[in-house]
C-alpha cells in the first residue's frame, strides 16, 4: 500500500443508494467515471484509513455510483459517507507531453523571468477557457492562466515553474 504522501485526493463519497451497498461518489476529476480506472481505493476519515475493492461502478444520471466487494447493505455503505477517495499517485496513466496533472503542480515554486520567486502553487482554478495557477506568497495571491502564452517551462524534477509575469500584472 502507498504511503499517504503519494497518495492524491479524488473526491468523497456523499451518500447511498438502495438498500444492496451502492455508493454515490462525488469525483474531483475531470471526467467522473474515470475513478473506475483505479480498483483499488483508500477511503480517508479523522485519520482512520480503509482499503477497499471496486465491484462495479456506473454514471447514472451524470452521478457516479460503486459498489465496493463485501460491502453489501446499506448500513455497511452509509458508515462510509463523507470518507475521502485516495488513489496511489504512481497508479495514474502518464501525462502527455506538455499535460500535467493538478496534483503534481501543487507545491511547485513559481518564478518569473526575472527570476523573482511569486510563490508555490496552492490550487489551480478550472475558468473554462483555462486552468489558471493560483500561486502564493510573499506578494500575496497571483492568479496566472496555465497557457503557454504565460508558463514558459515546468520542471518536474526540479519541482519549478517559470512564468512571463511580471509583479506589476
Amino acid at each position: 500500500m502507498a504511503d499517504a504522501q503519494n497518495r492524491v485526493a479524488m473526491g468523497y463519497i456523499k451518500g447511498v443508494f438502495g438498500i444492496k451497498g451502492w455508493l454515490k461518489i462525488a469525483a474531483d476529476t475531470e471526467y467522473a467515471d474515470s475513478l473506475l480506472d483505479y480498483p483499488e481505493w483508500q477511503l480517508v476519515k479523522d485519520g482512520k484509513t480503509v482499503a477497499v475493492s471496486l465491484e462495479e461502478g456506473k454514471i447514472v444520471n451524470g452521478e457516479l455510483q460503486v459498489k465496493f466487494e463485501g460491502i453489501n447493505d446499506r448500513d455497511s455503505a452509509f458508515s462510509l459517507r463523507g470518507y475521502t477517495i485516495e488513489i496511489p499517485r504512481e497508479a495514474f496513466a502518464p501525462t502527455e507531453e506538455g499535460e500535467y496533472y493538478w496534483a503534481d503542480l501543487v507545491g511547485m515554486t513559481v518564478a518569473n523571468k526575472d527570476n523573482t520567486v511569486l510563490g508555490k502553487v496552492s490550487s489551480l482554478m478550472e475558468t473554462g477557457a483555462n486552468d489558471v495557477l493560483v500561486v502564493d506568497g510573499e506578494y500575496g495571491q497571483i492568479l496566472i492562466p496555465f497557457v503557454s502564452q504565460y508558463v514558459e517551462t515546468v520542471n518536474a524534477g526540479s519541482k519549478t515553474i517559470i512564468a512571463d509575469w511580471g509583479l506589476d500584472y
